[in-house]
């Protein structure tokens, strides 16, 4: 049977978010040229490395609350091009994507639940969706692993885009508090990991409420 088209397929027909061709959410050419994070990585924030390391420069020194970090695709300009559909111009199918990446890519936390980092109220009211959220909901369906929403965010924080990496850690201190105890191992889910900012300070919390290994899952990070 032949898929139903819609009305607003044929007035607004999908485009691949990255190069616009019309046809899909994302195009064979671009899904294929999208840049994979593969070993060698940092053991503790997931940056590609030349050699293994168990601490890179990007984190040599910087206390990290969790325990590692990891993402599938590279934050290069096609794959920021999908985020901010995925994000600010709700292109929704795209989540099934960015799980889907995920899950292949990465290899199942030794978890027992997975969390997400919360939004931003008015930026949640604006979207109407919540990307991390999705992301940790689609990864629950397919590694099998309860979802929790564990943290809220403070209001009236600034946005962290723009911010230098000094900004974003200070930016972010104190944005966040428990909603309920932790299990012991959490999956911390988000959409980018840019400075490890955000990640650090929402895993901070979840250690407070009982969390004692938390790990970061991401689709994509920025590479320095």
């Amino acid at each position: 049977m032949a898929p139903r088209v819609g009305l607003v397929d044929l007035l607004l027909p999908e485009r691949c978010a990255a190069c616009r061709w019309p046809g899909r959410a994302l195009c064979e050419r671009c899904r294929l040229a999208l840049p994979l994070i593969r070993a060698p990585l940092c053991g503790r924030c997931g940056a590609p490395t030349a050699w293994p390391v168990e601490r890179c420069r990007e984190c040599a020194g910087r206390r990290l609350a969790f325990r590692s970090a990891r993402a599938a695709v590279a934050y290069d300009a096609a794959v920021r091009a999908i985020v901010s559909a995925w994000k600010e111009h709700g292109r929704r199918r795209l989540a099934l994507l960015a799980v889907e990446l995920v899950a292949g890519t990465l290899v199942r936390p030794d978890a027992t639940a997975i969390t997400f980092v919360p939004p931003d109220a008015d930026r949640h009211l604006r979207r109407g969706h919540h990307p991390a959220e999705r992301l940790a909901r689609g990864l629950g369906e397919s590694w099998g692993l309860p979802v929790e929403a564990l943290l809220a965010r403070a209001s009236g924080l600034p946005p962290q885009r723009g911010l230098h990496l000094a900004e974003r850690r200070k930016n972010v201190a104190g944005a966040f508090r428990a909603r309920e105890r932790a299990p012991t191992s959490v999956i911390l889910v988000d959409d980018v990991y840019t400075s490890g900012a955000t990640a650090s300070a929402a895993s901070t919390v979840l250690r407070r409420s009982g969390a004692r290994s938390i790990e970061v899952v991401t689709f994509a990070r920025a590479v320095r």
